[in-house]
């Protein structure tokens, strides 16, 4: 996967342009009336998100692509972007709440679950979490060769879980969760081309 990602800001560079998505800013919303001072992106890419968190709070970035880490750097260089794995725990320090955009439907269950305890492990206690995934209404649900219930490979080498809301609420089981719903997100290429998704979004709470 990572070999996947790096050889498309390789070729790429931007992949989806520069503006964020509006989940962001409606995190950033959330975190603001919350009293956040500090932020974690996990799977933060070139920052095209983490600019939204910068600009206001302490903000850090998880990235493991060596060139998506190159144009974050100068793309948004009030965050401060760490090499590493999302998977497991890369700060010293824990902050308030943590956004995770479309990271989690890449994994299969077992590292989407450790992917979850990583960033429960470097969020505060009563720290808010903001995550997006792929819905189970996406059109691509259910395309190409089944991996696990739910988890497609959709595209060539390419495979992303689905998700209900039943799904995301059980992998969030153990926080205090907040909202969940869904959201139509259009994301436009660096190559000219545009996609449609269908997100779920989950806002959850560490209860301890």
């Amino acid at each position: 996967m990572s070999q996947y990602w790096s050889g498309r800001f390789a070729r790429e560079g931007m992949i989806w342009g520069s503006e964020p998505s509006p989940s962001a800013w409606q995190a950033e919303k959330l975190f603001r009336a919350e009293g956040v001072e500090s932020v974690l992106v996990p799977g933060a890419g070139y920052g095209r998100n983490t600019k939204v968190f910068s600009a206001r709070f302490t903000t850090y970035g998880i990235e493991t692509s060596t060139e998506a880490l190159e144009l974050a750097a100068e793309w948004d260089p009030e965050t401060t972007f760490m090499a590493g794995s999302a998977l497991e725990p890369q700060l010293s320090v824990q902050v308030d709440a943590v956004y995770c955009y479309d990271v989690l439907h890449l994994f299969l269950e077992v590292e989407r679950r450790k992917l979850i305890a990583a960033c429960l492990a470097q969020l505060k206690p009563g720290g808010l979490l903001y995550f997006t995934s792929f819905s189970d209404e996406d059109m691509n649900n259910g395309r190409g060769r089944r991996l696990e219930p739910g988890t497609y490979e959709y595209k060539e080498a390419k495979y992303a879980h689905f998700f209900s809301d039943a799904d995301l609420r059980d992998h969030f089981a153990g926080t205090a969760i907040r909202e969940t719903g869904t959201f139509p997100e259009s994301l436009h290429s660096s190559q000219g081309g545009a996609h449609e998704y269908i997100l779920r979004y989950i806002i959850a709470r560490k209860t301890y």
